[in-house]
């Protein structure tokens, strides 16, 4: 029987015990806690998969830093506790915020070279704004623990067994959690495949949780993201057949014998094979070997059909189809519907936004995802590019942006893509407002261009840019009497009262073409560089006048493919399924320039090759057929051809092989290895 005396002590023990048990849990009740809010407040889940992997791996996490928390003395406890504890209650209202206002999530790198974000402080402000619930309850758990838990970590007395013990659970728990992601190999996305072979934010959250993701990014950062197996490494192709099309005579009698118009294949001189023998390395090898096996594209009617032409390249803030009507974008509305239309055109939204859309744009490849990989770009070869390819051809090249001439590093990537470049606080002097000005912006610029003989202009606008509202967007103010008619909420007319600025600067550029006499001469190439994520779902459905399906639909937009002397004839329509990366392909095509189609992820739009649009989270388009990887299912398109067996898993590989070398060709400045004679910078 338990004596008097052995009593208190029995229970000074058990309470002892207790408080270490409140202390080792403290970091996987908490890690867990933050996974889970951020899961249902901006994932909009619960359960499912991704949640008992996100347990696990909070567990092992929390119990690693739980035995961190056990060296040294009390203050130590104390102090590392507090730190660690409010850092990942930062980090997890952080990549909020970011969601709320990006859609995606925020990486280590955007970290590193983000300073210039703070010129947004509106946008993180209304962001916040929106989420304000959320945020409470991340801190909450750590307010209550300053309060009144930080003083048990400063009292516990651990002991080494103790120690020993979190440190092997957390390592077995993270090694049991591991087993079972990189055996799933079900689906496409499967887990072991976003474990091992891909960094996709949105998708390892989903699947992982925001600090496993963490650590996934600082991983992919530092050493990569390891090679997919079985990779499909091909014989090379022999030299593509040329297509011959009958010459249409026009006339009502057909020629006996039809002369044949036979197109050449958009492809250089490059031995893939001898480069794959002699690569210094596998991954060079890989890349010889895997460019080398592609499909040529060929030429066709229309390649050349704008050889000589000056040439406009606009990449817009926030335009999207969702943007043009004939009343209030009367300009915008009369280009998209000349010239080369794209009924089926996508336009994703990258992981740097802006930076992104314009990378994929300009190269025609796809960025690296957790880096700014225009930036990244800046010391490479970037061959295909307009600019270069146009300055070789003797056009004066210019660039212009009117924000700041260095975010995003623009002022180091601009000048390697081959073009003179402007910006505001770099010789544009436009009136600083926010958002600037477009019309204003071509007012400046043009005079600067229009005299020349040949000349190819790059804009990135801004006029265009969120957030949509009358108060605190000076474009949107400034037109918003002439949306006032728009049976729309005050965002959907904010933001067309924005994109009013941009076709105002189009409009302005157009008359002052003609005035010059260099209209019919010129092609003008507009894309946006996402579509307007800034604005809330139920105001894109009431511009669309629908809902708006999530995962495809959102990124359906608009190219504008227009010249001079297409005016007032009718359109040539693209049918097929295309995205941003097939637009340096097509304009190259379209302007006589040589280059190799193996070489960039996109396709010649007016070629033959079949339609593929490739979104940034690995869904994509094709003439059969929609594949989402947020579900792993592919939906036949209505009223087209069964796919063949095996037709989705093979689209899957070429689209995971298209990720992998478009990272490969940024990390191994791939031209300058290809074409080691020219002279590699403009």
């Amino acid at each position: 029987m338990e004596s008097e005396e052995s009593r208190p002590m029995r229970q000074r023990r058990d309470r002892s015990g207790e408080k270490a048990l409140q202390a080792a849990l403290w970091f996987p009740c908490y890690l867990f806690w933050l996974e889970v809010i951020c899961r249902i407040g901006l994932l909009r889940q619960f359960l499912g998969r991704g949640l008992g992997y996100t347990l696990l791996f909070s567990a092992a996490g929390g119990l690693f830093l739980s035995a961190l928390v056990t060296f040294g003395p009390p203050r130590y406890r104390r102090i590392f506790t507090i730190t660690v504890s409010a850092l990942m209650a930062f980090w997890a209202s952080a990549q909020s915020v970011y969601y709320t206002i990006f859609s995606t999530f925020l990486t280590l790198y955007s970290v590193g070279n983000g300073g210039d974000a703070l010129q947004f402080w509106r946008d993180i402000l209304a962001a916040m704004g929106k989420i304000w619930y959320i945020l409470i309850l991340l801190w909450a758990p750590f307010v209550a623990m300053v309060a009144s838990g930080s003083k048990l970590m400063k009292s516990l007395k651990w002991k080494k067994q103790h120690i020993a013990i979190l440190l092997a659970a957390a390592v077995a728990l993270q090694l049991f959690a591991t087993v079972l992601v990189t055996t799933n190999h079900k689906g496409g996305m499967s887990p072991s495949y976003l474990y091992k072979y891909s960094f996709v934010p949105e998708k390892t959250a989903e699947e992982f949780g925001l600090f496993t993701t963490l650590r996934l990014d600082a991983k992919q950062l530092l050493f990569g993201v390891e090679e997919m197996p079985d990779t499909p490494i091909a014989t090379l192709p022999p030299t593509p057949t040329p297509v011959p099309t009958p010459d249409s005579s026009g006339g009502s009698t057909p020629e006996p014998t039809p002369t044949p118009v036979v197109y050449q294949p958009n492809a250089m001189d490059i031995d893939f094979a001898a480069l794959a023998e002699n690569a210094p390395s596998d991954t060079l090898k890989s890349m010889h070997q895997w460019f080398g096996s592609r499909e040529v594209t060929m030429q066709n009617e229309y390649t050349g059909a704008w050889k000589g032409k000056n040439l406009i390249f606009i990449v817009a803030e926030g335009f999207s189809r969702y943007a043009i009507t004939k009343e209030t974008t009367p300009t915008l509305y009369k280009l998209a519907h000349e010239g080369f239309v794209c009924d089926e055109f996508y336009n994703p939204l990258w992981w740097v936004s802006t930076s992104d859309g314009e990378y994929v744009a300009d190269t025609s490849m796809i960025p690296k995802s957790g880096v700014w990989s225009f930036y990244r770009s800046s010391e490479n070869w970037l061959k295909f590019c307009l600019g270069n390819q146009l300055r070789g051809e003797g056009y004066a090249t210019r660039a212009y942006h009117n924000h700041t001439y260095s975010y995003y590093k623009r002022h180091l990537s601009h000048p390697n893509m081959g073009y003179d470049y402007k910006g505001l606080g770099n010789g544009l002097e436009v009136k600083r407002t926010w958002p600037e000005s477009d019309v204003e912006m071509m007012e400046k610029t043009i005079p600067e261009y229009i005299n020349d003989e040949h000349f190819h202009t790059y804009y990135m606008t801004v006029s265009g840019h969120m957030l949509y509202t009358f108060m605190g967007n000076y474009m949107s103010a400034k037109h918003r009497d002439e949306v006032g008619h728009e049976d729309f909420c005050e965002e959907a007319r904010a933001y067309l009262a924005c994109q009013m600025e941009l076709d105002k600067a189009i409009e302005y550029l157009v008359e002052e073409l003609r005035a010059a006499g260099k209209l019919e001469n010129t092609a003008i190439v507009l894309t946006g560089d996402h579509y307007p994520y800034g604005m809330e779902k139920s105001a894109i459905n009431e511009l669309v006048g629908h809902e708006v399906e999530e995962n495809f639909e959102t990124y359906l937009s608009t190219l504008i493919l227009w010249s001079g002397d297409m005016e007032g004839k009718e359109p040539v329509h693209i049918t097929k399924p295309v995205c941003s990366l097939d637009i340096l392909p097509t304009v190259s095509n379209l302007m006589g320039l040589e280059y190799d189609s193996r070489l960039l992820m996109g396709h010649d739009a007016l070629s033959t090759y079949p339609g593929l649009a490739v979104l940034s989270n690995r869904s994509f388009v094709t003439d059969l057929g929609f594949y989402n990887s947020q579900t792993d299912t592919f939906t036949p398109r209505e009223g087209a051809a069964e796919p063949p067996e095996g037709y989705v898993s093979e689209k899957f590989k070429e689209v995971a092989r298209m990720f992998t070398n478009s990272t490969r060709v940024l990390e191994q400045d791939y031209y300058r290895v290809l074409f080691p004679d020219d002279q590699g910078r403009p």
